[in-house]
């Protein structure tokens, strides 16, 4: 049997290099934003006060935005459990016509970003949309309820990672647990929350918290509904006076105050560590058979999910498909052209955003690939010392709003060494003053910023926990008596890690680059705030630009999410393909 390797110098030298980037890209910028929010010198960052807080909690709009933003997150999370767990029991424990085909349908709303998909819920659930078409109502539901618009979204957009942790929990309980509770009499009630409910807690706490956080914390599905008064867009429209003002840096610290209390309030009432099988029988043998109209009615629980998930993507693609004015109190489109591809695809401002995506996209997935297989093997490979806070570390961008983060880099920008002199003593007599070392480097406003290396390292950093999952996982079904002895026939370690450990995990390592490669494309929060000037935009940012514009904007806007959709599925499937159900543990904090 392998064992973990013994420490070694060039173990900790790798430990200690990734230890400083992360540090200097992930913990870096969330202290910048929390010191940001409690500088009594918003100039220099120094001196420490509560005000900016207080004055906070003194604006009630700040506090309407925080409890909309913490009412959309549990209705969000509650809804999506609502909608996966009986589907992941109904996928665990029985078998029936199609499941195969259904059990991936269930992932389709992965494909597309909830700010995109308002689009097409305006077209389908606005005032004059399909749904009032054919009922022939009046139903203002998105004018009058944009809450529950933003709820519904997201919901939609966000159940699959419940579905895909209730999966590889149940995949983890021995049948015979419930085999032994129905010999004694006991009902299929009563054993759901007796037995499997409290063991696929730690599961279903795992998903939630994702969902939970990213609901709490969206940006684009608000601004896409014009729901304004939510915390992450007063956040937004703050960053104007970023350089001038401590507001934001208030705010956002209250944010993430708020996602970590609320994160530590849910471990405590529903987390808990997963409980030990002593055996775990094969899932397929313990599945029992549906058929006739039973089975189909299982079957129709998928359908029906699945149908309401795509709702919002058959609105998309049928908007880029809409002839201008032409869908308007109708089911249907009444004129439909293909125009509205053409454009997405040769209007400057498009073709460069899909490049300036392409780019960024694939440069944070080579720097994810290579940073993650050396994470990976310090944690699977070796015993050395700090592999749990490394571990830690890598995870960490699951629990920290994305918004966050984001705001973080724009305070980075800011401080030394790339945007201010750092300054020792009083500012208008320092005793010392370091000019800044790099700037220009990394820079968000100005009249000549320069945001691609950020957004690089941002999605990087972002999308880091998929590709070291994925290759943690590879690497644990990997034995490494065969590294051990390519070592002993004369290869050094990284020869024979590079020759024989990698194109042994390479399915993981593809499938987690393309995960990476994928929600780069389409990440929201970083692209909407990193990037402030036109031909700098990525593909989203372009997305939400053609939105807010007249005319044709919505339709070539809905051209471009279509291309982000097939993208995406593509790279999904792939990544189903290779990992199977080891799927559901990348999103898993």
């Amino acid at each position: 049997m392998f064992q973990r390797a013994k420490p070694h110098i060039w173990h900790y030298v790798l430990l200690s290099g990734i230890l400083v980037l992360l540090g200097w890209f992930l913990v870096v910028p969330i202290l910048l934003t929390v010191r940001g929010g409690f500088a009594a010198d918003p100039a220099t960052g120094t001196g420490f006060t509560l005000e900016h807080i207080f004055l906070v909690f003194r604006d009630p709009l700040k506090i309407q935005g925080l409890m909309n933003s913490g009412m959309i997150a549990v209705c969000t999370t509650a809804l999506c459990i609502l909608l996966a767990l009986p589907l992941a029991l109904l996928n665990a424990g029985y078998n029936f016509p199609g499941k195969k085909l259904l059990n991936a349908a269930v992932l389709v709303p992965l494909i597309l970003p909830p700010f995109v998909g308002a689009i097409g819920l305006r077209a389908i659930m606005g005032r004059q949309g399909a749904l009032n078409a054919l009922l022939g109502t009046d139903w203002d539901v998105l004018g009058e309820a944009r809450f529950w618009g933003v709820v519904v979204a997201e919901a939609l957009h966000l159940y699959p990672i419940i579905y895909l942790n209730a999966t590889a929990a149940l995949a983890n309980l021995d049948p015979a647990l419930n085999e032994c509770a129905e010999n004694l009499g006991s009902g299929p009630l009563r054993r759901f929350f007796r037995i499997t409910l409290p063991l696929i807690r730690p599961g279903l706490f795992a998903g939630g918290t994702i969902v939970f956080i990213w609901s709490f914390t969206e940006l684009g599905t608000p601004l896409m509904f014009d729901f304004y008064t939510v915390t992450p867009v007063q956040i937004f429209f703050g960053l104007k006076e970023v350089e001038n003002s401590v507001e934001p840096y208030a705010l956002t610290v209250v944010l993430l105050a708020c996602s970590i209390f609320l994160y530590t309030v849910g471990k405590m009432m529903f987390g808990g560590r997963a409980h030990a099988m002593y055996s775990k029988a094969s899932r397929a043998s313990a599945e029992k058979p549906l058929t006739g109209w039973i089975g189909w009615l299982a079957a129709s629980g998928f359908i029906a999910v699945s149908f309401l998930a795509v709702l919002p993507h058959l609105g998309v693609i049928l908007t880029s498909l809409t002839a201008p004015g032409t869908w308007y109190r109708s089911v249907l489109p009444e004129a439909l052209t293909l125009a509205h591809f053409g454009v997405a695809l040769s209007d400057p401002a498009a073709t460069s955003a899909i490049r300036n995506s392409l780019v960024l996209s694939f440069a944070a997935m080579v720097l994810d690939i290579f940073v993650g297989v050396v994470i990976a093997y310090l944690l699977v490979r070796t015993k050395i010392r700090g592999r749990g806070l490394l571990d830690a570390l890598c995870m960490l961008p699951l629990a920290v709003p994305g918004l966050v983060m984001a705001f973080g880099y724009v305070a980075m920008t800011l401080a030394w060494p790339f945007g201010r002199d750092l300054v020792v003593g009083d500012v208008a007599d320092p005793l010392l003053r370091i000019p800044a070392l790099f700037p220009g480097v990394l820079e968000v406003f100005g009249s000549d910023p320069n945001p691609f290396p950020l957004l690089i390292i941002a999605y990087a950093v972002r999308r880091l926990p998929y590709i070291v999952r994925a290759t943690v996982a590879g690497l644990e079904q990997t034995s490494g008596e065969l590294e051990e002895a390519a070592v002993n026939l004369g290869a050094s370690r990284p020869k024979a890690v590079l020759k024989v450990i990698v194109p042994l995990i390479m399915a993981n390592l593809i499938a987690g680059g393309l995960l990476v490669f994928s929600f780069s494309m389409l990440e929201v929060s970083d692209s909407l705030i990193l990037a402030q000037k036109a031909e700098h935009y990525p593909i989203t940012k372009q997305i939400f630009a053609f939105s807010e514009m007249l005319g044709v904007g919505q339709y070539v806007a809905s051209a471009m999410g279509v291309w982000g959709m097939a993208l995406l599925t593509v790279t999904l499937m792939g990544a189903s393909l290779l990992l199977g159900k080891k799927l559901g543990s990348i999103f898993r904090v």
